[in-house]
């Protein structure tokens, strides 16, 4: 495993307990908190919500992290916004 993928998973480890315990942050209280690169950050944000363990929520720049899957109401701006600019 080279050493970016070592960081992407312990991220992810990282960000699984923070989430566990308190439900709900934003991806910039995680990377301040967990002294995380932007790069590494949204990898391992990108993990955990193809394995479906997160709900994001865009709000500007930041997301708003969920643990657990989101509601099926809930819709993200981000894909939104990616279909109408293509």
């Amino acid at each position: 495993m080279s050493p970016l993928q070592e960081n992407i998973q312990l991220a992810v480890n990282q960000i699984s307990d923070y989430l566990t315990k308190n439900k709900t942050a934003t991806s910039w209280q995680l990377k301040v908190l967990l002294r995380l690169s932007s790069s590494v950050l949204y990898l391992a944000l990108g993990a955990l919500y193809e394995q479906h363990k997160i709900s994001l929520e865009a709000d500007g720049i930041n997301y708003h992290v969920t643990w657990g899957q989101k509601p099926e109401n809930a819709v993200s701006a981000a894909p939104t916004a990616l279909k109408e600019n293509m």
